[in-house]
């Protein structure tokens, strides 16, 4: 689905051009299929869910609220699944994503949650929310930058 919404728009770096694609795919698919892609979404949102990485978004974004983190995965997400599989188990790779080099800004709240959304707007009902998120270990000061230059080598020299 990610995929056919990134070949289908003008800048598919830009995760809110996707994310409202995406929903106009998601449209078009039966509801049972819709509810079965919310599912993958979830598990998507629970794999993320890492301090490293909210670490990493805090870093390219120049700060990352508790909605900002959830915006940054859904531009993760709108980016496919080899960046996001890359960006998860390290977030330093993002570093090579050109949208990151670029200094853009990414977030993306239109994929956030985009097949609950689809599910709710043609059932007025929400799915249940199953993203099981694991506990986040002690956070680290982002604002510290030996710790930032440690963690994130790459994005440090990019960003700097």
């Amino acid at each position: 689905m990610v995929d056919a919404a990134r070949a289908s728009v003008e800048d598919p770096s830009d995760g809110d051009q996707v994310g409202e694609r995406a929903r106009r795919l998601l449209d078009e698919l039966p509801l049972e299929e819709v509810a079965e892609l919310a599912r993958a979404e979830w598990e998507l949102r629970a794999r993320s869910y890492r301090v490293d990485l909210w670490g990493a978004a805090y870093l390219i974004n120049g700060g990352c609220s508790d909605d900002g983190f959830e915006y940054f995965r859904g531009w993760l997400m709108s980016q496919g699944r080899e960046v996001f599989e890359r960006a998860v188990a390290d977030p330093d790779t993002l570093a090579g994503v050109p949208a990151v080099q670029a200094g853009q800004d990414l977030e993306s709240e239109e994929m956030f949650g985009v097949a609950n959304l689809v599910h709710w707007e043609r059932t007025g009902e929400a799915l249940p929310d199953r993203a099981d998120y694991p506990a986040l270990p002690e956070f680290w000061d982002f604002d510290d930058d030996d710790e930032v230059r440690r963690r994130f080598p790459r994005l440090n020299i990019i960003l700097d």
